[in-house]
């Protein structure tokens, strides 16, 4: 789903590409504890799923992950960053959830919209918090929920121009809630690793 209808990734005329059964995660981290949880994550999962030490924005991907609040404001952390980059992505963030969710998306829930350049073309929007800084308790379970959304958009999402696993082939994800969150890297690595297997667990 897409806040407005009529958005594109400029291959108009073209078919999509054939996509494999799981897409391309790159898992991204800026400091090394959360590259080391990546990385050990990233060994006990199948599937398409390497590290990159680095910003989420230096990755070829077409969606990067906005580990946001239920309300779409993006003023702190990654998604000032996306925010920066992306003019426009907040309010057409804000305008899916108010359209499909009635202002609030669950957590657990995620929307896709349009960044406006080529590429990243899009950005899945994945709630690991109510509001913006909330700090999330030790035993917290949302960068599962997150990243279990996040998979379930590009798996079973549509967009305007058909289903999202037809044109995102790669996704880029920061770490979910390890910012303001201060939820641990490692409990937010096992935590994604866990989603994936659940989505994917049947992939070839």
């Amino acid at each position: 789903m897409t806040a407005d209808s009529g958005t594109h990734t400029g291959r108009e005329g073209t078919h999509p590409p054939v996509s494999p059964r799981t897409p391309e995660l790159v898992l991204c981290a800026v400091d090394e504890p959360l590259a080391t949880a990546w990385t050990s994550a990233a060994a006990k999962v199948t599937g398409r799923v390497r590290v990159h030490r680095g910003s989420v924005l230096d990755v070829v991907a077409q969606a990067v992950v906005s580990p946001a609040n239920s309300y779409g404001w993006m003023r702190g952390g990654i998604d000032a960053v996306y925010a920066r980059a992306f003019p426009g992505v907040e309010q057409s963030v804000r305008s899916a959830v108010l359209a499909f969710h009635g202002g609030e998306l669950p957590i657990g829930e995620a929307v896709i919209v349009p960044t406006g350049e080529a590429e990243p073309a899009w950005l899945i929007s994945a709630p690991t918090m109510r509001g913006p800084g909330e700090r999330l308790p030790a035993d917290t379970v949302h960068p599962y929920l997150a990243a279990r959304a996040v998979f379930l958009q590009w798996r079973d999402g549509g967009l305007d121009q058909g289903p999202v696993r037809e044109y995102v082939d790669t996704i880029a994800m920061p770490g979910l809630g390890t910012g303001v969150g201060g939820v641990d890297p490692a409990t937010c690595a096992r935590q994604v690793a866990a989603a994936w297997d659940e989505v994917f667990r049947n992939a070839r």
